[in-house]
């Protein structure tokens, strides 16, 4: 009887020493269960600035407008299945891949990784593209459009730009970058082509893996989405064309195709932030402001549509503030029409250099436009009612390319940005909006 009890008082106090723990523990968990039981979620940490340049508060604008945003961000962290989409629009600091990269990483992070999202051929078409994936094929002859092109080559998709090619067999093969591309594998892979273009099947060693659901109606006029599923998650997919008549045997000639590619969603199956980057070199607000265009870039169905544009006006040989600001207005009014249930969320460039000669020797002078242009924005997303986070000011405001050019924070041209220069500005994108994230929840919480 005296062993029992002894027994008994044992197990109570190691229920109770459990019992303390779990409560000191919650004030640390950011996870939701511990979060709700104390009324609330808890706020996010911040990671920390690497380089102390600029403002040390980062703010949005209008924050109020991103609610539908952090409703999202609540329900992955209340452990909801749920997908929160990003779409990241931009020019060549987007394209590049280092800047939103980081914020997707970050995001992915602290609230779920659903996938790399949107890839572009870029490489096929000639130009830079991110270092963490591939898309190659063995045809050697594309002929490329792009949405900066006044007489487009070809019709442009979702990733402002398309592929072209008459050759009659065509493969396109994706492959994740082993190192860079790190925790990216996918189990799901949405292919986006011209209405005419030949189908793709799976090939290679893995194409028994695949489930392929070819398109038989346009996702919108003139493009076609078809769906490649994979049983188990891969960095690689094969794919080749087919000139086979779906449901037959019957081979249609190479002539009838018109064999147009724009790109891929990859996806994973997993809840958490799908982020889609989207950035064309040398393009501005006027290059996307079409309506087929945005149509496409709908079909993404993204909760926050990331708008970070306007270095490439301001080196317009009559650079018009005013002018610059209908731009904005007008792109931003056009996405409301086809995507009325998104946030939006202007940015503002930061400041770079200019190229001049004095004596006909180069030199490098700040680009005063960067400023005004800045200004622009940030009085377009007011007028709106749209969310806007001044990169310009974050990053230091007037002069400020000084400071990042001797930090060797910026490349060789002094308009572009090295590696870690763009990630310190994804890391202050991410921080902005983790911060009027806390704040949203600190007054929900003063609010109960």
């Amino acid at each position: 009887m005296m062993k029992q009890t002894k027994w008994l008082v044992n197990l109570s106090a190691c229920l109770v020493l459990m019992a303390v723990s779990a409560v000191g523990a919650k004030g640390k968990l950011a996870g939701p269960r511990g979060a709700r039981e104390q009324g609330g979620l808890d706020t996010i940490p911040l990671p920390s600035r690497i380089y102390s340049i600029g403002k040390e508060v980062d703010s949005i604008q209008s924050p109020s407008s991103l609610q539908p945003f952090f409703a999202g961000l609540d329900s992955l962290r209340a452990g909801k299945d749920t997908v929160l989409t990003i779409v990241h629009l931009g020019d060549s600091h987007i394209q590049a891949g280092y800047y939103s990269g980081k914020v997707m990483r970050l995001l992915q992070a602290q609230f779920g990784n659903a996938g790399r999202g949107w890839i572009a051929p870029f490489k096929l078409s000639r130009t830079n593209e991110p270092d963490d994936y591939f898309i190659s094929s063995s045809v050697r002859e594309w002929v490329t459009g792009r949405c900066i092109q006044t007489n487009k080559k070809c019709p442009v998709g979702i990733g402002g730009i398309g592929i072209q090619s008459v050759s009659p067999s065509i493969n396109l093969d994706v492959r994740i970058a082993p190192n860079n591309g790190a925790g990216y594998s996918f189990n799901q892979a949405i292919l986006y082509r011209g209405e005419k273009a030949m189908p793709m099947l799976p090939a290679g060693p893995l194409k028994d893996s695949v489930q392929t659901f070819l398109a038989t109606v346009p996702a919108v006029a003139g493009v076609l989405a078809d769906t490649f599923r994979i049983s188990y998650p891969v960095d690689t997919l094969q794919l080749h064309s087919t000139r086979r008549k779906q449901g037959t045997d019957k081979l249609l000639p190479a002539s009838t195709f018109k064999n147009i590619y724009y790109g891929f969603s990859l996806t994973n199956g997993n809840p958490g932030v799908l982020y889609h980057s989207v950035g064309v070199n040398g393009a501005m607000y006027v290059n996307y402001t079409d309506e087929a265009y945005v149509r496409q870039l709908a079909l993404l169905k993204p909760s926050l549509l990331i708008i970070s544009l306007g270095t490439n006006e301001t080196f317009g040989r009559r650079f018009r503030p005013e002018e610059f600001g209908g731009q904005v207005r007008a792109f931003v009014s056009l996405v409301k029409k086809q995507m009325p249930e998104t946030a939006i969320l202007l940015t503002t460039p930061p400041e770079c250099y200019k190229r001049t000669y004095v004596n006909k020797k180069r030199t490098y002078v700040r680009n005063a436009n960067t400023q005004l242009a800045a200004k622009a924005i940030v009085k377009a997303a007011h007028e709106e009612g749209v969310a806007c986070w001044d990169l310009f000011a974050t990053t230091g405001g007037k002069s400020s390319c000084i400071k990042w050019h001797k930090e060797k924070l910026m490349g060789r041209d002094r308009i572009h940005f090295t590696k870690e220069g763009y990630r310190e500005q994804g890391t202050l994108l991410y921080r902005a909006l983790m911060q009027s994230y806390n704040q949203m929840l600190k007054i929900r919480k003063d609010d109960e």
